[in-house]
């Protein structure tokens, strides 16, 4: 009678501890409401059927950018591409938008525009801008964005592609262990964060000032064009495209690089790869099988990364998604590609994109502005600032013929550099808050 009694006492003091919870039959039945987020799906016909080109959309929210002849290509994150035409820096005509549902990257050569949507492929020509038109789509290309820090979490990639995250309050009933030893859950549930697949613009008559030349993207690029190749990053993969018939890009083929893998640029016979821990260098001697040469590592911290001749200039960022890294410009000697050593580092404040034109360098740091300095006395690096552009949120830079283009928070910029005691701003497109 006394063993009953006591296990009949112990019973509910277990169950009183329980938030939310009552026994039933020797077990706690908890009652748990918690915020979770679910996905949202764009079907795979409503995102395909959304590609279209027509007039010139204000600029909202810039992301990437790539200079292609006298055209500048802003991607307006998400939603697709505006078409710059730069035929004159100084009053730079907004004359188009090719709307992209997922569109985050973006890179040209010649006649001809390379952009994501969302896991498809696209190549659009471009030889008449007032007449863009889809050349080829290749589609599931590209890997499927979960975006979210917990992976595919009761994710359903037979509904679509994941276009947003919506808040949403679950209660659920579940039976628990009654054990003492039992801990008190923890409420609130699991919670997911969208994340960008990085990193981040009248009509006129057309003009045929684009050239069968590459063209120049970013720092934090993750589309690249060299040597009639179409090189992409995700997360881990390097994907390569022969773009010989450029409006037809064939699959060549894919590598495995790493983890957290950023950006990429082309220079010269090699591609410098930016990730989380590091970057790497692939020599594309052959261009549709790259071969890996050295890789140089840092902590963990974003990274885009830019070269010259000489050095590797590239910036590390503890902002999200790394969080855990600092904030910083180094510069690295890749005179030997095998064996890459670090030459010198700056603080940054919140540093991103980064440009180089000879022995000048452009440092967008972000909520510090746009950074100039002169890089002749590498070792005094720091104390070789030429100029502060501080009223501005700058993402990325591309330097060309003394042009600076720069993307920020506020718009599209440019620059003249050609006296570099003397950098004036020539244009601007701003964004618009409606």
């Amino acid at each position: 009678m006394k063993s009953t009694i006591t296990h009949l006492l112990t019973g509910l003091i277990i169950c009183s501890v329980l938030a939310i919870s009552s026994c039933k039959k020797d077990k706690c039945v908890e009652t748990m409401t918690y915020t979770t987020y679910v996905p949202v799906y764009l079907n795979y016909t409503a995102m395909r059927n959304g590609v279209k080109t027509g007039p010139a959309q204000p600029l909202k929210n810039p992301g990437k950018i790539y200079l292609n002849g006298n055209y500048i290509f802003v991607n307006e994150v998400n939603q697709g591409i505006h078409v710059i035409d730069n035929t004159n820096p100084a009053s730079p005509q907004n004359v188009a938008f090719i709307s992209i549902p997922g569109n985050v990257d973006l890179a040209a050569s010649g006649n001809t525009l390379y952009a994501d949507n969302y896991i498809d492929l696209l190549a659009f020509n471009i030889s008449d801008i007032n007449n863009i038109t889809l050349a080829k789509r290749i589609e599931s290309a590209l890997p499927y964005n979960y975006g979210t820090n917990g992976g595919s979490y009761n994710i359903d990639t037979t509904q679509g592609v994941i276009s947003s995250w919506q808040s949403k309050l679950v209660t659920e009933k579940m039976n628990a262990d009654c054990s003492p030893a039992r801990v008190m859950p923890l409420m609130g549930g699991p919670v997911f964060y969208n994340s960008p697949a990085q990193t981040g613009a009248a009509t006129t008559s057309a003009t045929t000032a684009i050239t069968t030349a590459p063209g120049i993207g970013g720092s934090t690029a993750r589309f690249a064009v060299a040597s009639n190749t179409l090189y992409i990053v995700d997360n881990s993969t390097l994907h390569v495209y022969d773009i010989t018939n450029a409006a037809n890009p064939q699959y060549s083929n894919d590598q495995n690089i790493g983890w957290a893998i950023e950006t990429i640029f082309p220079y010269g016979s090699h591609l410098f790869i930016g990730a989380a821990n590091g970057f790497y260098i692939f020599d594309i001697s052959n261009p549709h099988n790259p071969s890996y040469v050295s890789v140089y590592a840092h902590m963990t911290a974003c990274d885009p990364v830019v070269v010259d001749s000489h050095y590797a200039y590239f910036t590390l960022n503890s902002g999200a998604p790394c969080d855990q890294g600092i904030n910083e410009l180094e510069v690295v000697d890749i005179s030997n590609m095998a064996s890459p050593t670090l030459v010198t580092d700056v603080p940054m404040t919140s540093p991103k994109g980064v440009g180089v034109d000879g022995q000048t360098l452009f440092v967008c740091d972000q909520g510090a502005g746009l950074k100039v300095y002169n890089t002749a006395n590498m070792s005094n690096l720091q104390n070789s600032m030429i100029a502060q552009f501080s009223n501005i949120n700058s993402f990325d830079v591309i330097p060309y013929n003394k042009d600076l283009i720069m993307v920020g928070s506020g718009g599209l910029y440019q620059y003249n550099y050609s006296n570099v005691q003397n950098i004036t701003l020539t244009s601007t497109i701003p964004v618009s808050n409606n």
